[in-house]
């Protein structure tokens, strides 16, 4: 099973690559008409949302850590797990 610590990082990865690809994506899409390009901000917009609200349920739901006596108890959220190797 996934922990909570690495899903969380995962969605967080995720949302700074979306937020970090919106000037690419007006440069992709600036030769469509304006409608499509609506269209695709939109949906970039909307996927955004969508993967804030995912952190923000994600966060809340993750357990305590104050109260346990863990080693992770020095969990800094700004550090990344180490992934799997392939």
């Amino acid at each position: 099973m996934i922990s909570s610590d690495y899903r969380i990082a995962r969605v967080q990865k995720t949302l700074r690559w979306f937020e970090e690809d919106i000037p690419l994506l007006n440069m992709r899409v600036k030769e469509l008409s304006a409608e499509r390009q609506q269209s695709a901000r939109q949906f970039a917009a909307a996927l955004i949302d969508q993967t804030r609200a995912e952190l923000r349920r994600l966060l809340e739901e993750r357990p305590d850590r104050s109260s346990d006596q863990n080693p992770d108890r020095n969990y800094d959220p700004r550090e990344l797990p180490r992934e799997p190797a392939d």
